[in-house]
């Protein structure tokens, strides 16, 4: 018996660790930086369906250098809102992948 609850567990841990192809939240179009010039501003602009949110950074995996792309740059993306948002059209990029 002990055996095979140790044997469970490994087999639970493998599955844990490997990694998942991911469920993409929205698609969306970065359209460019935010170049106005205010305490809340900056970042870069995107359109996810029919809502332009606004966010500063990327996270590594994701492979995209944003100074090098030419706009409008189709997406899939993990995103929430930024539960800190200076303005309230702030979004957290948890994934992203070019389309």
């Amino acid at each position: 018996m002990r055996k095979l609850m140790i044997a469970g567990f490994l087999a639970v841990l493998i599955l844990c660790c490997c990694e998942k192809d991911r469920n993409h939240l929205s698609t969306g179009t970065i359209t460019g930086p935010d170049l106005r010039e205010c305490v809340c501003c900056g970042g870069w602009y995107i359109l996810i369906g029919n809502s332009e949110y606004r966010f500063y950074e990327l996270p590594e995996e994701s492979k995209i250098d944003l100074q090098d792309e030419s706009f409008p740059l189709r997406v899939k993306l993990d995103w929430k809102k930024d539960p800190g948002a200076c303005i309230g059209d702030e979004i957290l990029i948890l994934f992203m992948n070019k389309i």
